[in-house]
């Protein structure tokens, strides 16, 4: 169940990503740095295998704020970012929201959000975003 959308609400959404969502995001962008498509080339860095394009993992948040909480409707002002360490194909990963100010008089929220990778429980990712919503905020 999705909570309500309100001062310090906490929704989390459980998800991974397939070498094929690696591909396609590489496909759709045009980025097709050998790190994340190319084996062999991922075994001669510090992550010894290919890794998610930041912006795929990132994707997570406008899926989850523009669909789920507060949801539809939603429309993005702003987003900070963090890529504290690489994320990985076929890896389970929690996303945890949660909203820290709401300005009821312009419908607008920030909103915090940390990847950590489900198995160690370590921050892959953290930002924060700034939406509106006229009728959840």
């Amino acid at each position: 169940m999705i909570p309500e959308f309100t001062l310090n609400a906490v929704h989390r959404y459980t998800f991974r990503f397939s070498q094929a969502d690696v591909v396609d995001f590489a496909r759709i962008t045009g980025d097709t740095n050998p790190l994340h498509l190319d084996a062999d080339f991922a075994a001669s860095t510090p992550f010894k295998r290919p890794i998610i394009h930041g912006m795929l993992a990132a994707s997570i948040f406008t899926k989850v704020l523009g669909t789920e909480f507060p949801g539809s409707g939603s429309v993005y002002l702003g987003q900070t970012l963090e890529f504290l360490r690489p994320m990985f194909v076929d890896t389970d990963y929690t996303a945890t929201f949660t909203v820290k100010s709401t300005n009821p008089a312009k419908h607008t929220a920030d909103v915090t959000g940390e990847i950590r990778d489900a198995q160690t429980n370590k921050v892959t990712m953290r930002g924060v975003a700034t939406l509106m919503h006229p009728e959840k905020i």
